[in-house]
């Protein structure tokens, strides 16, 4: 098989081993959704830069352990865009867990699996499923879910920092970022979570918000006028925009922003061009996605300089590049956490541990001592009782 040469983009902005990566998480997306006949090819094509940038240079992520309990938790509220997530998941070389929590050497998403996408019984349904797929943090189906989750998971991480930490040591102090289109953005969940979220100051929380001006019927426009960028600054966020996906290092300065900012959550909002690369230039809708992606699928490989009837291919050094980037950086960090948590258990004496049963449950994913012995009340005809 023929390996791409040049890539669709300016060479003197990417280095062309980056702009590989981006086209294969595309093309992966391009080539599920075409065998399966069924899915979004174009939210995939139009982000797969703004989450390589978060994955290969952000994210606290190790893809061998991502049971790690201080991961970055990475969430799709756009799950309609599932291959974005379930290519990246496969590229990263992330690892299964099985139903006991232990982690083993097979791939959560394995390439067979892409191939399977939207199958029964397949780790690669339309929209992302936590039970089914090792990395998917939350399920994300009816749109604005995955923003609840998401400032869910940022409140929780908060209060494991306030109950959990030490002196010189933060046992918890994960980011949370999530992946929200323009529907997410319609839905009163994603409205009510970014009040509260603002309201409670969440600097651990980072949104990103896919404006691509595109909605399931046709131009955003049609139903969608509002002021994002306002909205939110009134919601009390921390609000920067990227005007191009595909500029990495603004990409990056919008990531930092985040990292920089310690009083509130942040909203990054990026420019994107829904099916990026289409001779048409956009995907006119995300009804039409799937029939796009049989007719233009050739067309659009041409562009960016790829074999026209590879299918599912992984060009040489691509997962090198993945490995030496949130591999490396996330083995190192998760090594660095655990050899420091273990140095700390080493100095809390047993005296201490017996006044705090439950400080380390979080860490084995158990509740604190006694949750299971609390009595659930309900009312009915009037009588309180006790249910189990």
């Amino acid at each position: 098989m023929s390996q791409p040469n040049l890539v669709l983009g300016d060479p003197n902005r990417l280095a062309v081993s980056e702009q590989v990566c981006i086209n294969t998480i595309r093309t992966l997306a391009i080539d599920a959704v075409q065998q399966a006949n069924s899915g979004h090819p174009g939210a995939p094509m139009g982000l797969a830069p703004v989450v390589y940038s978060l994955w290969q240079r952000f994210l606290r992520y190790d893809p061998a352990d991502p049971t790690w309990p201080n991961r970055d938790r990475f969430v799709l509220s756009a799950g309609h865009a599932s291959m974005l997530l379930y290519a990246t998941l496969h590229l990263a070389g992330v690892r299964s867990v099985n139903a006991k929590g232990e982690v083993s050497n097979d791939l959560a998403v394995s390439m067979d699996e892409i191939k399977r996408f939207r199958q029964i019984g397949s780790k690669t349904p339309g929209h992302p499923e936590s039970h089914l797929t090792t990395g998917v943090e939350p399920p994300t189906g009816p749109l604005g879910q995955g923003a609840g989750n998401s400032v869910g998971m940022a409140l929780a991480g908060k209060w494991l920092a306030e109950n959990f930490n030490r002196p010189g040591f933060d046992i918890f102090n994960f980011n949370v970022y999530a992946i929200l289109g323009d529907g997410d953005m319609m839905e009163g969940v994603a409205c009510e979570a970014a009040s509260l979220a603002g309201h409670l100051k969440l600097p651990n929380l980072c949104w990103i918000y896919d404006n691509n001006r595109v909605t399931l019927d046709g131009p955003a426009e049609w139903s969608f006028s509002e002021d994002v960028i306002t909205r939110f600054k009134g919601y009390g966020w921390n609000v920067t925009h990227v005007t191009d996906a595909n500029d990495l290092e603004m990409l990056a300065r919008g990531y930092d922003n985040f990292l920089k900012s310690k009083d509130r959550p942040t909203l990054i909002v990026v420019d994107s061009h829904i099916g990026y690369g289409s001779p048409t230039s956009r995907i006119p809708t995300k009804r039409m996605a799937s029939r796009w992606a049989k007719r233009k699928s050739k067309l659009v490989k041409k562009n960016y300089r790829w074999p026209e009837d590879a299918k599912f291919l992984v060009p040489d050094g691509v997962y090198e590049q993945f490995k030496n980037g949130v591999g490396k950086r996330g083995a190192e960090a998760r090594a660095a956490w655990k050899a420091k948590f273990e140095e700390v258990q080493e100095t809390v004496s047993a005296a201490s541990r017996s006044t705090e049963p439950n400080a380390e449950r979080p860490i084995a994913g158990r509740m604190g001592q006694g949750f299971a012995e609390l009595p659930r009340r309900s009312k009915r005809n009037g009588d309180a009782r006790i249910l189990r």
